[in-house]
C-alpha cells in the first residue's frame, strides 16, 4: 500500500482490496469527504450466500461509526498530505492507521458500500470466522506482536 501511494499521482489516495468493489460515483464521494475530513472510509456489504454476512457486515459498519477505526474492506481513503503511511506489520495495520489518522480527526463514514467477496468467511465458516476475527483484535490491543496474529490469520 505504502509502494502504491509512493508512485500515485493524485491528491487523494484509495486503498481497496483486490475482491472489493467501489459503489458508483465513488471518485466523487472520495472527493466531496475529503474537503471536510483528512480520511475516510465506505461502508461495507459482503457478497455470499450465507445469512449472517449481512449482519456481519453491519456490524462492521455500525462498529466503525462508533469507533473511527476502519478496516481494509471498507476502502480507506485519506489526502495526501495527510498520508504518513501503513505502519509495517504483518496484519492490523489497518486498525494501526485508523488509530493514527483518529489523533488528525475523525473519519467520514461513508454509507454508500463498497461490495467485497464474502468467499473467505464462507470457506472458513462465518461464525469461526467472526470468533478469529474478534480474538484477533483483542490479541492486537492487548499487546500481541502483529507477526504473531498474521501466522494465526493464516491458519
Amino acid at each position: 500500500m505504502n509502494a502504491g501511494a509512493s508512485v500515485a499521482s493524485g491528491e487523494a489516495l484509495v486503498f481497496l482490496h483486490a475482491d472489493s468493489f467501489l459503489p458508483r460515483g465513488a471518485d466523487e464521494l472520495v472527493l466531496r469527504a475529503l474537503a471536510s475530513h483528512a480520511w475516510g472510509r465506505f461502508d461495507v456489504e459482503i457478497d455470499g450466500r450465507h445469512r449472517l454476512l449481512k449482519v456481519v457486515a453491519w456490524t462492521m459498519n455500525a462498529r466503525s461509526r462508533l469507533t473511527g477505526i476502519a478496516t481494509g474492506d471498507q476502502a480507506i481513503f485519506v489526502r495526501r498530505e495527510a498520508f504518513s503511511g501503513f505502519p509495517p506489520i504483518a496484519l492490523m495495520e489497518d486498525i494501526a492507521f485508523s488509530r493514527a489518522m483518529k489523533r488528525i480527526g475523525a473519519p467520514a463514514c461513508l454509507r454508500a458500500k463498497v461490495r467485497t467477496s464474502g468467499r473467505r468467511w464462507e470457506s472458513r465458516g462465518v461464525l469461526r470466522t467472526i470468533g478469529l476475527m474478534w480474538s484477533l483484535r483483542l490479541a492486537y490491543f492487548m499487546g500481541a506482536h502483529p507477526d504473531k496474529l498474521a501466522r494465526r490469520y493464516e491458519r
